[in-house]
């Protein structure tokens, strides 16, 4: 292990290189008690000797939301990302976000170093796909369609593919009916594999192209938790032991790779900053506010009959390998959903990622719209109070309310509703252990999802440490994942973008540090990189609905 102290003893204020090590979806409820029995103590090292606490993620806590926040040191209301997809009203269909959907006055970190003459490297970060044009190399995250470039520069993808030939962004969960232990450890050595391959990475690329700010994304840490939880929660965890040994090795081997890392840190006289875009926690139950709305008579259904055949079709489509209701623009026209008469209904949560994203069927915005405008507010008042007030029992019979919040979001986000046709009319937050789903399955408001079947699902904090001669040792505090752009920004002694929401991390730093502001710049993005065949955008398509995130 290395010290604090070790890299230089006498040090500017500022960083000098900066190394991120994003570990998606990671919390302290899991990291903490590993490195309490001294489990993981490489990761403790950096806790220990800097700073350290819980990351506030956004609202929703999901990958494309908090990945953009933590790139643009904005929230969605200024980058435009909510979800992995996105409401089109005016098409009444949903599409694919990726990099190209963020608002073009919006930079990236990455655009705003290289533009300032830094060399940045991005490893496996999500929504950086397609890759764009920057002074050093990006490789795109798993939201990568199959068959297309996924390196900047594009010579970098022969090498990496001639190093790892069977290096993926689809690899998904295996599940087979006779598969047992030994699918399951398969499962957990690529995952293994995936933290060696990212460290790997980190030492090929920023050799070949240099590096004065590089990140490395650890995606499998949150698809770790959300398949194997039953194995890591104190619950469940006892009835496989050998699984949940299994389980914890994988954190140790996450570990070992940290240190590793910290190795090619103190080569570079480099901070390092560990981060996670959200945390994560049980999935103890499934939200189903379109049954709610249905009862309350907002959202019609189809017929029994007619919701069965569509369903049935659905699944022929998939057995036989066909897109389905996939078209040039993502994922398809709502009323193919085989559930929902839309163009009959005031309301309907359209997706769902964690939260719940609601919409009133208005007049004017929609194509098949039946809501009148004078009555708009009237309405979306009167499902959020319903909504506010619904209960169910929890799994020991107590009463508890299904929704925590339920956001108007033009005033989370803090801007107006009409500049945003992407943004849902109510956000809808669950209580910790649920998740809302869209589709109906039941008669009850919230599905119990039995223990033998337990997996993970987000939470709103999740993990960040910064370590380094420039940085405080011992010292814990909070921090909104909007707040990291900014601080990295200033702890080059560059200007912060006056529009960023995060704020500069001051309380971190040894010594004072000076905070000058400047105006954003206008986003290039190359259009063309995002004209995706419906093959590739239903894999993409099926890669999420793997992790539950089009439910």
């Amino acid at each position: 292990m290395i010290s604090a102290n070790s890299m230089n003893p006498e040090t500017l204020p500022h960083f000098g290189k900066v190394l991120l090590i994003g570990l998606d979806g990671a919390t302290f409820d899991v990291l903490g008690p590993l490195m309490k029995a001294g489990k993981m103590p490489e990761l403790k090292q950096l806790v220990d000797e800097g700073v350290s606490g819980p990351l506030e993620s956004t609202r929703p806590p999901i990958t494309p939301a908090a990945w953009t926040t933590f790139m643009t040191g904005k929230g969605p209301g200024k980058h435009g990302i909510i979800d992995f997809v996105r409401y089109e009203p005016k098409l009444n269909s949903l599409g694919l976000n990726n990099n190209q959907e963020i608002n073009s006055n919006t930079q990236t970190i990455w655009e705003i170093l290289s533009n300032k003459g830094y060399r940045v490297g991005s490893i496996n970060v999500p929504m950086t796909y397609p890759p764009i044009e920057v002074n050093g190399f990006m490789i795109s995250g798993f939201d990568t369609p199959p068959g297309r470039d996924f390196t900047y520069p594009k010579e970098l993808q022969k090498e990496i593919l001639e190093k790892f030939p069977d290096y993926t962004h689809e690899k998904k969960w295996q599940r087979k009916a006779s598969g047992g232990d030994d699918l399951f450890e398969e499962n957990l050595t690529y995952i293994k594999d995936s933290f060696d391959r990212g460290y790997h990475l980190a030492e090929l690329c920023g050799e070949k192209y240099g590096w004065d700010v590089m990140m490395v994304l650890y995606k499998l840490v949150d698809n770790l938790q959300h398949k194997a939880w039953r194995y890591i929660d104190e619950r469940t965890k006892q009835e496989h032991p050998k699984r949940a040994q299994l389980t914890e090795e994988c954190w140790l081997h996450l570990d070992r790779v940290i240190g590793k890392l910290k190795q090619l840190a103190k080569r570079h006289d480099a901070h390092i900053i560990v981060m996670s875009d959200h945390g994560h926690g049980s999935l103890d139950g499934k939200a189903q506010p379109n049954l709610l709305l249905a009862d309350w008579g907002y959202l019609k259904l189809r017929g029994l009959g007619t919701r069965a055949k569509g369903r049935v079709a659905t699944w022929m489509r998939r057995l036989r390998g066909k897109p389905g209701a996939i078209n040039a623009s993502g994922l398809g026209d709502i009323d193919c959903d085989p559930d929902f008469d839309w163009s009959n209904s005031r309301a309907c949560v359209l997706h769902a990622g964690v939260y719940g994203f609601l919409y009133i069927n208005l007049k004017g915005r929609q194509p098949n719209g039946i809501v009148d405008p004078k009555d708009f507010e009237k309405l979306r008042q009167e499902i959020r109070d319903k909504l506010l007030n619904t209960t169910c029992k929890d799994r020991d019979g107590k009463e508890m309310r299904v929704f925590t919040d339920v956001f108007i979001t033009e005033e989370l986000y803090g801007c107006q509703r009409d500049e945003h046709p992407w943004m849902p009319d109510l956000l809808l937050a669950p209580a910790d252990g649920l998740a809302v789903v869209k589709k109906i399955r039941g008669n009850e408001p919230v599905r119990w999802v039995p223990f033998k079947r337990l997996e993970g699902t987000h939470r709103l904090d999740g993990v960040f440490a910064a370590f380094g001669p420039a940085i405080k040792q011992n010292l814990e505090m909070r921090a909104h994942i909007a707040d990291l752009a900014p601080t990295i920004l200033a702890g080059l002694g560059e200007p912060v973008p006056k529009d960023m929401d995060g704020t500069v991390l001051e309380a971190i730093f040894e010594r004072p540090i000076s905070i000058v502001f400047e105006p954003s710049q206008d986003r290039k993005i190359d259009e063309a990189a995002t004209d995706l065949t419906a093959d590739q955008l239903q894999e993409v398509t099926n890669r999420l609905s793997d992790l539950g995130y089009l439910d």
